[in-house]
């Protein structure tokens, strides 16, 4: 995927010197509407959010931003990789892949191009549950910057030139992963707690030999439709001016998107008590650790956040970082998470080490996790922990783009438009008996599975 860069300096929200006002050539802006829009606002520490669905039936969440004259669009589908039929892994790629490599009379060359002119930027991806396209433009340049989107959507050309690009691309990546440590653990994971879900499967040879531009262009239709399209954006720009330019935009995306089987949740295996070695000639061996979190609805969903900073995933703040690095000097660094999608929800983490030192990491690792499981963690420890993730909090909100994508995000999570207002008091809430509780519950060592990728010495079993 190519996306042309847009005004540095603005998007960061750092400086404006390289952008020009928000207003189009005559000062009006950009065209407006007189279509009434119900527009319902929520008004929050970090955003003042602004709900509407247009006239041809977009669900919006609009922050307008008059400071900055950049609007940053997020578009969404509730589809992603999963979708791709059995045998035809990779077909949800290989379409995103083509969506900003020319439209209409445009190639891709003449598509990249206009972008430029425009400086605006265009892309597609896909996860394996959403399918997105990302814009960002000068409000100066959005009734331009929307017909160059409206094509991209309508008529889409999925030439041979960039087909023959995805696919050369493709079959490196193929040769490439069989010596990546990192897709080699996550293989092994998979096949060792997952191997029959959907996740599992991973585009191959023989899969990527079945695709074709025909099938690719055709998937974009039973995923691509208005009606199940989700859309944030952030910019000066008002409800009434961005309500017609979305509508136009998706005007060729009225069709009915296929129906999918939705994905089953992922039901972990058991365990396995002993590490599972994956060998690869390295000097270094990378260690991964997995085991079973909760969702994100959950209670103590935030009570992990907060064990999880204290435990691995607050840096050189961290107990992992402070006794392998610091002290003992076996890595350059660990870290862990708590993730808890919809379907998948995990404790993990990872880091790397000599491959002689292999054992004597693990083990380090192991006696962390009891060192807090039997003695918890400190009020000091908690206060930290509770101040950073507080602290750090506004650092997501500093940018268009960045709030683009945090909504979106709480919209693909089915959360609440008052959610960011709410959930500084979620971490704060947070008791030293909460945070021992789920430490005894989820940080035993035997719910972990690890995972050694390299030539490790010391391995016990």
């Amino acid at each position: 995927m190519r996306i042309t860069t847009l005004c540095a300096t603005a998007f960061a929200g750092l400086a404006l010197v390289a952008c020009t006002p928000s207003t189009g050539s005559d000062g009006a802006g950009p065209e407006e509407t007189a279509s009434e829009l119900k527009v319902e606002t929520h008004t929050g520490e970090f955003a003042t959010i602004q709900q509407f669905t247009t006239p041809g039936g977009v669900s919006v969440w609009l922050v307008e931003e008059p400071s900055i004259p950049i609007l940053s669009l997020r578009m969404a589908w509730e589809v992603g990789t999963t979708s791709d039929p059995v045998g035809q892994e990779g077909l949800t790629n290989a379409m995103v892949y083509q969506m900003n490599e020319g439209a209409g009379e445009l190639d891709s060359q003449a598509f990249s191009k206009r972008m430029e002119e425009l400086n605006m930027s265009f892309g597609c991806a896909a996860g394996r549950e959403n399918t997105y396209c990302n814009a960002s433009m000068l409000t100066d340049n959005a009734k331009e910057a929307f017909e160059l989107i409206a094509l991209a959507y309508a008529e889409p050309r999925f030439d041979e030139g960039p087909w023959e690009r995805f696919v050369r691309e493709q079959e490196v990546s193929l040769k490439t992963r069989e010596t990546n440590p990192r897709y080699l653990s996550g293989e092994a994971l998979e096949e060792a707690l997952w191997p029959d879900h959907p996740y599992a499967r991973d585009f191959t040879a023989e899969s990527l030999a079945a695709l074709s531009a025909e099938a690719a262009k055709a998937h974009k239709s039973q995923i691509m439709d208005r009606k199940s399209m989700i859309v944030t954006a952030v910019g000066a720009i008002s409800p009434d001016e961005l309500a017609p330019l979305i509508d136009k935009a998706t005007e060729s995306l009225m069709g009915t998107a296929a129906e999918h089987t939705p994905t089953p949740e992922v039901v972990l295996a058991q365990p396995v008590s002993v590490p599972i070695l994956v060998d690869l000639p390295q000097p270094q061996s990378l260690i991964t650790f997995t085991g079973p979190a909760m969702r994100r609805d959950d209670p103590d969903f935030y009570t992990a956040v907060v064990a999880n900073y204290i435990f691995g995933g607050g840096g050189f703040e961290s107990r992992l970082m402070k006794d392998l690095r610091v002290d003992r000097g076996l890595t350059y660094g660990i870290y862990t998470s708590v993730s808890a999608g919809d379907k998948l929800q995990t404790w993990g983490g990872s880091g790397q080490t000599k491959n002689e030192s292999a054992g004597e990491f693990i083990d380090g690792i192991k006696d962390n996790m009891r060192l807090i499981v039997e003695e918890g963690v400190t009020e000091q420890e908690l206060a930290d922990a509770k101040a950073y993730l507080v602290g750090s909090y506004p650092l997501g909100f500093d940018s268009n783009a960045k709030i683009a994508g945090n909504m979106m995000g709480l919209r693909l999570d089915d959360l609440p438009v008052d959610f960011w207002d709410k959930r500084n008091a979620m971490v704060q809430a947070v008791t030293l008996e909460d945070v021992n509780r789920v430490a005894r519950e989820y940080l035993q060592p035997e719910n972990f599975t690890f995972i050694v990728v390299g030539e490790p010495e010391g391995l016990d079993g």
